[in-house]
């Protein structure tokens, strides 16, 4: 039996190939809104990231994200990420 793909993507903080099923998607919609996408199936640009409070800190002290997507990424998205970073490390 062949072997499933795994969809790898790499995480724009870290330069590290994961499974996609371990990153965060960040997500530019259509109307240039960003919203953080657990599923990975919204419309738009997408940038991956690791999710430790360590990246999401570097992510926003960088702006990384809003060069990524090219938009500004409101604050809420950050602090969404840090939340979901530290349900993940418990």
């Amino acid at each position: 039996m062949k072997q499933k793909k795994i969809p790898m993507r790499k995480c724009v903080i870290t330069g590290e190939q994961k499974p996609k099923k371990e990153l965060i998607r960040i997500v530019r919609g259509t109307e240039g809104e960003v919203s953080v996408d657990p599923t990975g199936k919204k419309n738009g640009r997408g940038v991956y990231l690791h999710l430790t409070p360590e990246v999401v800190a570097l992510a926003k002290k960088k702006n990384v994200l809003s060069r990524h997507l090219e938009v500004e990424v409101p604050e809420a998205i950050y602090e969404e990420l840090q939340q979901l970073a530290q349900k993940q490390m418990k």
